[in-house]
C-alpha cells in the first residue's frame, strides 16, 4: 500500500509530520484490527494539546472522538499518578476549637432536678452523668 501525500502535508509542522510518519509505518506493519499502541496515542495526545484536537486528528487520520477520549482519560490518569506519589505535602494546622458551652437540665417525675453547665474545651461524658442521676433517683 503506497500512501499519496495530501495537498495539506506541506502545511504540517515537522513535529506533526514526524508523528504522522510513525502512524503510517505502524499502519503498514500492523496486524489486521490490532489496537493503536499506547505510545502512538500518547504522541497524538501530546500534539493535540499544542496544535488542537481537530487538526491533530485530521493530520494523523484518527477518529476525533477517540482522540478526545484518550486526552481526557490521560489527564485523569495523570492526576491520579501525581496524587499517588506527592513530592511535597503541606500540613495545615487546624484552627483551635472555639470554647464549647453546654447546659443540660434533667428532671424526673418526682421533681428532682439536676442542671449541668459545662464550659471549656474538654466536655465530660454527659450521657454518663445523666445515667448516674437517673440511677440515684431510683
Amino acid at each position: 500500500m503506497k500512501l499519496i501525500p495530501s495537498r495539506n502535508s506541506q502545511l504540517l509542522t515537522p513535529e506533526i509530520q514526524s508523528v504522522r510518519r510513525r502512524f503510517e509505518r505502524w499502519r503498514r506493519n500492523k496486524k489486521h484490527r490490532s489496537p493503536i499502541p499506547e505510545e502512538l496515542w500518547a504522541s497524538a495526545a501530546n500534539l493535540a494539546s499544542g496544535y488542537g484536537l481537530a487538526k491533530t486528528a485530521r493530520s494523523l487520520r484518527l477518529n476525533y472522538y477517540s482522540l478526545k477520549e484518550r486526552i481526557k482519560t490521560g489527564r485523569q490518569k495523570g492526576c491520579r499518578e501525581r496524587n499517588a506519589d506527592p513530592a511535597f505535602v503541606e500540613l495545615i494546622p487546624q484552627p483551635t476549637a472555639a470554647i464549647s458551652e453546654c447546659t443540660m437540665e434533667l428532671e424526673d417525675r418526682s421533681g428532682a432536678r439536676m442542671r449541668i453547665h459545662v464550659k471549656g474545651a474538654t466536655t465530660p461524658n454527659l450521657t454518663d452523668l445523666s445515667d448516674r442521676f437517673w440511677r440515684m433517683r431510683r
